[in-house]
C-alpha cells in the first residue's frame, strides 16, 4: 500500500465516523503528508514505518525550526493515523504509540479588560450600514465566548431571544447551548430588523445570521480584520484576534467566581484541563480564595 492509498481511507474515517470539520481534516492531512514527504525518498511505505523512523522524523522537524506545539500536533495526528490502521487490522500494533512528543510550555493567553472591549465596540462606525452588524458580532463574541468559526456559522434560527440562549455548532459538529446576554441580543435585533431584513440574501446563506454585502456568510478572515481595525482605532497595543474575545469571556467569568465546569460547558471544551488555564490569569482572585477558605490562612 502506498502513502496516498493509506491516507485517503483515514481522511474518509475522520469525515464520516468522527464528523470532523473540513479544516480539522485538512490539518490531519498536512501533518501526515509531512511524514510521507520524509519517508518516500527513503523508500519507506506507510505500513513499514517503525518507531525509530518516527523518532528520527520528529527530530528532523525540530531541526527545521518547528515549534514544540507543532511537533506535538504532528505526533498526535500520526497516532490517530496508525491507530486507524490497527483498527482496520492492517497493522498488529502502532509504531506511534510510544513516540514522545516534545514538552510544551503553556502560554497564558492575551486578555482584554472590560474597558478595552467597550472601547473597541465604541470604535465601530455605526453610521455605516455594516456598523450595526459589526457591533452585534463583537457583542456576541464577548457575550458567548464563541470561536470565530462558530460566529460566522451562527444561524438566525438558532438565536432564542425569549429563552436567552444560542445553539452553537462547535468542533466535531458538536452542538451546545450557550447563554447570551441582553446587550448582545439587543444589538442582534437592531442589526436583524434594520439591516439584514432588507438585504438580498443568497439562497445558500438564507439562515446565516451575519452576512456580508453580497448576502453571503462572512469569512473568518473578515472578522479577524474587523478585530484588528477596532483595536487600532481604540489604541490597544496588544496582539489580538477574535479568539482574544473568547479568552476574555472565560477569564472575566472565572475572575467573578463562575464555576469552572460551567465555563467549560459554555466554551465547549472536552477536557476541564483546557479550561483550567483561565485560573492562572487572575492571581488576586486565587489569593482571595485561599485566604477565604484555607484553614491556616489566618495569623
Amino acid at each position: 500500500m502506498n502513502w496516498d492509498k493509506a491516507i485517503q481511507p483515514f481522511l474518509q474515517y475522520l469525515l464520516l465516523e468522527r464528523s470532523l470539520s473540513s479544516n480539522s481534516i485538512e490539518a490531519y492531512h498536512r501533518d501526515i503528508q509531512k511524514l510521507q514527504f520524509w519517508a518516500e525518498p527513503r523508500s519507506i511505505g506507510p505500513m513499514q514505518v517503525k518507531q525509530a523512523d518516527l523518532e528520527s522524523f520528529v527530530a528532523g522537524l525540530s531541526q527545521l525550526g518547528f515549534e514544540a506545539s507543532s511537533q506535538a500536533r504532528v505526533v498526535s495526528g500520526l497516532r490517530s493515523f496508525y491507530k486507524f490502521w490497527v483498527m482496520e487490522q492492517a497493522l498488529a500494533e502502532s509504531p506511534a504509540d510510544f513516540v514522545e512528543p516534545p514538552k510544551i510550555g503553556r502560554k497564558l493567553p492575551v486578555v482584554l479588560s472590560p474597558d478595552e472591549i467597550d472601547a473597541m465596540i465604541a470604535s465601530v462606525d455605526r453610521s455605516k450600514e455594516e456598523g450595526e452588524r459589526d457591533v452585534a458580532m463583537l457583542e456576541t463574541l464577548y457575550s458567548c465566548g464563541l470561536r470565530v468559526s462558530e460566529l460566522v456559522q451562527l444561524r438566525s434560527t438558532h438565536v432564542h431571544k425569549e429563552e436567552g440562549y444560542v445553539q452553537v455548532l462547535g468542533k466535531g459538529n458538536k452542538e451546545r447551548l450557550v447563554p447570551i446576554g441582553a446587550r448582545a441580543l439587543k444589538h442582534i435585533t437592531l442589526y436583524y430588523d434594520n439591516i439584514r431584513r432588507h438585504m438580498n440574501i443568497q439562497d445558500a446563506h438564507r439562515d446565516v445570521l451575519f452576512l456580508n454585502r453580497r448576502g453571503a456568510a462572512l469569512s473568518r478572515q473578515s472578522v479577524f480584520l474587523l478585530i484588528k481595525r477596532c483595536a487600532q482605532k481604540a489604541g490597544i497595543q496588544k496582539i489580538i484576534s477574535p479568539h482574544t474575545f473568547r479568552h476574555s469571556f472565560a477569564t472575566h467569568l472565572v475572575e467573578a467566581g463562575a464555576d469552572l465546569r460551567a465555563v467549560q460547558e459554555m466554551l465547549g471544551h472536552e477536557s476541564i484541563t483546557t479550561t483550567e488555564i483561565y485560573t492562572h490569569l487572575d492571581r488576586s482572585f486565587l489569593s482571595e480564595t485561599l485566604l477565604k477558605y484555607h484553614p491556616r490562612s489566618g495569623a
